[in-house]
């Protein structure tokens, strides 16, 4: 029997699961996993993709470039490549500011 406290925690989604989850269609999925490299879910031995914890963070913030902050999928891409994409505004400023910080620095050790 359980309970709360020791309830079994899902490891893995279907991709129904995940395109019910962010309310967009299973072909959209499907072509964001050809677009952006870094999201490829496992497949089970029927073949059904299988999307964990992490696959599900990952589609997360493509979502959220794309679908809330409008980002063209280049975009999402370069920002994913860039690791500029935190959820909130002042997260994503500290963010690019780190980044720029770090872009400086290699600019001053090469001079």
């Amino acid at each position: 029997m359980l309970t709360k406290t020791n309830e079994i925690e899902k490891r893995y989604f279907s991709i129904g699961e995940v395109a019910d989850m962010f309310d967009v269609n299973s072909s959209l999925i499907r072509f964001w996993e050809k677009e952006f490299p870094q999201l490829q879910p496992k497949k089970n031995n029927r073949g059904n993709r299988v999307y964990t914890k992490k696959d599900l963070e990952l589609f997360q913030k493509i979502h959220h470039l794309v679908k809330e902050k409008g980002f063209t999928l280049e975009g999402a891409k370069n920002a994913l490549r860039n690791k500029v994409v935190l959820m909130d505004s002042e997260s994503t400023i500290q963010s690019r500011l780190l980044h720029i910080r770090s872009e400086l620095k290699s600019i001053a050790s090469a001079l």
